[in-house]
């Protein structure tokens, strides 16, 4: 039997974005701006949270402007397969990275 903490794990706390996350949002780029109903000329994934549960989900924030972002979560299946679950745009670089 599963105990509820194992089940409903926490978020990490914020980090700054590292070369393995950075590399996932790119990978999923196009996919993150189709579920944001746009392009994004700039985009620089800034910091991330994460969360273990079937896989990894990734909560990310990626500038796309002066004071613009997303976020994004992104999961990554126990197969490493790449699945964008939501999107929040546009937030502002000052907002919090929040779990939706």
């Amino acid at each position: 039997m599963t105990s509820e903490t194992e089940t409903n794990r926490e978020w990490t706390p914020v980090e700054p974005v590292t070369e393995d996350v950075k590399k996932i949002c790119i990978e999923e780029q196009s996919e993150i701006e189709k579920k944001a109903g746009t392009s994004f000329p700039h985009f620089t994934p800034l910091s991330f949270r994460l969360q273990t549960e079937a896989g990894i989900f990734y909560l990310v924030k990626v500038q796309t402007g002066e004071d613009v972002c997303v976020h994004a979560i992104i999961h990554k299946s126990d197969g490493g397969i790449l699945t964008v679950t939501g999107v929040l745009y546009p937030k502002l670089l000052t907002d919090p990275l929040v779990p939706f």
